[in-house]
């Protein structure tokens, strides 16, 4: 289920949140300070967002393409707060999905260049313009935990630029 603050940054409940609340019950046995609990919110504030779409609409407007990003944020008590974000080259082949390339030098010199202006911002994942999750996911999951401090608490986060219906635009896992 999704869920938006007119004030805040959207907010997004992960899987696992949706069949297991126990951690937001503070006499729960998990401690709070850790972040090595699994995720059960994520935070995605505006700013990044707007700069999905915008990469989107500079690279892959009118076509069938979809653009991929790094985000940026931090994670406490078993949530990730994604507050920015860049894009990343990326190109796949619509016909062979077994075909992508994901820049990972540039993903690298950004990382470290973002690391430099807002060291409390650490890689918590990467965007995907979908419309849903494809096969390749998994393996840029994968690609992208490399640079993430936190592993396991990677997301991925699908944003629907064609979106037409009703409700949240929007999907982490």
């Amino acid at each position: 289920s999704q869920s938006a603050q007119s004030d805040g940054p959207l907010r997004t409940r992960t899987g696992r949140a949706a069949m297991d609340d126990r951690n937001d019950d503070p006499s729960s046995s998990i401690d709070p300070l850790s972040t090595s609990h699994p995720t059960t919110k994520v935070q995605v504030h505006p700013l990044v967002l707007l700069s999905v779409v915008d990469h989107y609409n500079r690279v892959a407007l009118d076509t069938k393409r979809r653009v991929v990003g790094c985000l940026l944020g931090d994670v406490s008590n078993g949530q990730v707060d994604v507050s920015n974000s860049f894009a990343v080259p990326f190109e796949e082949d619509l016909k062979n999905a077994d075909v992508w390339f994901l820049d990972r030098d540039y993903l690298d010199t950004m990382n470290s260049m973002f690391r430099k202006i807002n060291a409390k911002e650490r890689v918590v994942g990467f965007y995907s313009t979908g419309p849903k999750l494809r096969k390749n996911d998994i393996e840029i999951d994968s690609l992208v935990r490399r640079f993430n401090s936190n592993p396991d608490t990677n997301v991925c986060v699908v944003v629907d630029v064609r979106h037409t219906s009703k409700g949240l635009p929007i999907v982490a896992y």
